[in-house]
């Protein structure tokens, strides 16, 4: 059902809302327009923000959702100009409260549309542009497949969804929401195609900062088969990316050594990047090691010896690899590793674990059904003897 938050005709409501504003010292008329109810909403939107001055959160809600109201009624052929003007007033409210307030109303709004409704999707921005004021972006946001949903029946074109994903990336880039904005990101470079992936060159260049420079971002591997980052190929970012996939320590204090300026200029690091290139050469090592000496780990990591032990901590606390220290044997035992790439060589190994895996079951089944039999063999020779 459509939400009606006044139980008046719209003329009615549009001269009680002419009203109210008029009350708050609003240039606007008391006075109904002679043009239709198109043209009170028109001059009610243009006024409605000096309702902000206000110290009622809830009253200024009440008459929010009264406009909302107003707005769902009308033809969404004849609102789409009203529904942006008044989408972009919201947006402007001032303060934390103020902006939970308009961060209600809009979300209602969008909620209120027909899907159908191309007008959805411009509500929608604008209501990530307040959720990222209020800290909000997860209460609009889930993840991308449930943004998908939200207009499966009227998709955005490709160039209003990559504005959208962009602006994601950035509010949840700013919320700390990392891991979810490198989802965005990576979302946001599917759209290119082969044919206008060098359009791309800032996001990708971007998506690749972003990852790099996240502390909790390990896997980087699959960045390389983005269209747009493919198109970075030969350029010192796509090098640097390819140094954090594959290579080891030595060679990212290589690369920073002849590139510090460029490394600056992206905004990264150095100390944290040799950090997460200590962890994923670390990583690499476990990779083909049941164990391995402090003494290795302070040699390949460059690391101080009173350093080794509380470097060992922070691997562990990542969870990338699974192993026990052993302080008196100066040693770390390692169970399992994350792979930092997962290629044909991987795909190789977990396809011979899954097919040991299977003989192993075949194995137990066999030997079920010999246990079974013998069993039978026994309860039937006991029937016998019976």
């Amino acid at each position: 059902m459509l939400p009606v938050f006044i139980d008046l005709t719209l003329d009615d409501q549009a001269i009680e809302l002419r009203s109210f504003f008029k009350s708050l010292g609003a240039e606007i008329s008391e006075e109904k327009s002679p043009k239709g109810n198109e043209d009170d909403l028109h001059k009610i939107i243009g006024v409605c923000d000096a309702c902000f001055r206000e110290g009622n959160e809830a009253e200024i809600e009440g008459v929010l959702n009264a406009i909302v109201s107003m707005l769902v009624l009308i033809p969404v052929e004849r609102a789409e100009n009203l529904i942006l003007a008044f989408s972009e007033k919201l947006t402007k409210a001032p303060g934390y409260k103020l902006g939970l307030v308009t961060l209600r109303v809009l979300w209602l709004l969008f909620q209120s549309l027909d899907k159908r409704c191309s007008m959805r999707y411009h509500v929608y921005y604008h209501v990530v542009q307040i959720a990222s004021k209020v800290d909000q972006v997860r209460a609009v946001f889930k993840d991308v497949d449930s943004l998908k949903q939200q207009f499966v029946l009227c998709p955005p074109l490709n160039e209003q969804m990559q504005k959208l994903l962009r602006l994601l990336h950035e509010v949840l880039l700013a919320s700390k929401q990392s891991e979810l904005a490198a989802k965005v990101m990576v979302e946001l470079l599917g759209t290119y195609t082969t044919e206008n992936a060098s359009q791309a060159r800032e996001d990708a260049q971007r998506c690749i900062i972003a990852a790099l420079a996240d502390p909790g971002t390990f896997l980087l591997d699959p960045l390389l088969a983005l269209k747009p980052v493919r198109f970075l190929e030969g350029e010192l970012v796509h090098d640097l990316l390819t140094v954090f996939v594959s290579e080891k320590l030595p060679n990212y204090i290589h690369f920073y050594q002849n590139h510090k300026e460029f490394v600056h200029s992206l905004g990264l690091n150095h100390e944290q990047n040799l950090k997460k290139m200590r962890l994923l050469t670390f990583m690499q090592l476990a990779e083909g090691s049941s164990e391995m000496s402090f003494d290795t780990i302070q040699q390949e990591l460059q690391l101080e010896p009173d350093q080794v032990e509380a470097f060992i901590i922070d691997v562990l606390k990542t969870k990338l690899v699974r192993a026990r220290m052993d302080q008196a044997a100066r040693k770390v035992h390692i169970s399992s590793t994350m792979h930092r790439t997962f290629g044909r060589p991987q795909w190789q190994q977990l396809r011979d674990i899954l097919f040991s895996w299977k003989q192993n079951m075949a194995n137990v089944q066999e030997g079920m059904k010999s246990v079974v039999a013998v069993q039978m063999e026994m309860a039937e020779a006991k029937k016998i003897m019976t």
